[in-house]
């Protein structure tokens, strides 16, 4: 069986002994039923990976001792902010799993005209916890060790703004351009709009402030697909996929 990996955000030390989190001691315990002396992996966001084992108490608390720290760069080359349109429940769920597992570097939820969600505050702040989760549960599985930023939602004409990044993406099924046929940097903004498509206004602020449409094939896709596509293609054509 492959080792688990748990994330924990705490400070790491080899010979530490540590109490682990309630969801990692249910995981590890309940999910898995590993037993005492069991190997795990453990990480905190820090680059390295911690090699350890586990031992049970009697009140059903999970201790883990540190046994090494391993430097592990699992990371793309490309630095890439994703700003993605929100979209519904478990799409915008899968969008956040997949970029991450795609070496994505940020990831900013965007309010556009055309999109279907719109969070107010405490809703907002239940959704970020969530898609936090969902962030450290995919780099658990791929074997990341840094874990990717999450940004809070901001309107996407925000967002477009204020980008710095050198090369500018939008998709667009509509474009003469492909990934082929212009030259990007190592580092990246890429935007994917809504499901209905970003508006008149809403093209025309992005185009003006420098972004570049790009299509992806002669199929309009959906949104979640569309990020998995670009990312993916990203990724082999100046990241570390086609390597």
């Amino acid at each position: 069986m492959r080792i688990p990996r748990i994330f924990q955000n705490i400070p790491l030390e080899i010979n530490a002994k540590i109490l682990l989190d309630m969801d990692a001691t249910r995981h590890l315990g309940t999910v898995l039923r590993l037993s005492n002396d069991a190997k795990i992996i453990l990480f905190n966001g820090d680059g390295y990976e911690y090699p350890s084992i586990i031992h049970f108490s009697k009140r059903k608390v999970l201790e883990a001792t540190i046994q090494d720290r391993v430097a592990k760069n699992v990371e793309s080359p490309l630095f890439i902010h994703l700003g993605q349109v929100i979209s519904k429940g478990p799409h915008m769920e899968l969008t956040i799993q997949k970029s991450v597992e795609l070496g994505v570097t940020v990831i900013t939820p965007l309010y556009s005209t055309r999109g279907d969600v719109h969070l107010k505050s405490e809703r907002e702040e239940r959704k970020l916890m969530h898609w936090q989760k969902i962030i450290i549960h995919a780099c658990e599985q791929c074997g990341r060790t840094h874990i990717p930023k999450l940004e809070h939602p901001i309107p996407i004409l925000e967002w477009v703004k204020n980008r710095q990044e050198n090369t500018k993406l939008v998709l667009d099924h509509r474009a003469t351009h492909t990934l082929k046929t212009i030259a990007c940097t190592k580092d990246i903004a890429l935007l994917i709009g809504p499901e209905g498509g970003l508006s008149p206004e809403e093209i025309s602020y992005i185009t003006h402030n420098a972004f570049i449409n790009i299509q992806l094939g002669p199929r309009v896709l959906r949104t979640e697909t569309a990020s998995i596509v670009a990312l993916s293609a990203l990724q082999y054509l100046a990241g570390d996929l086609g390597s």
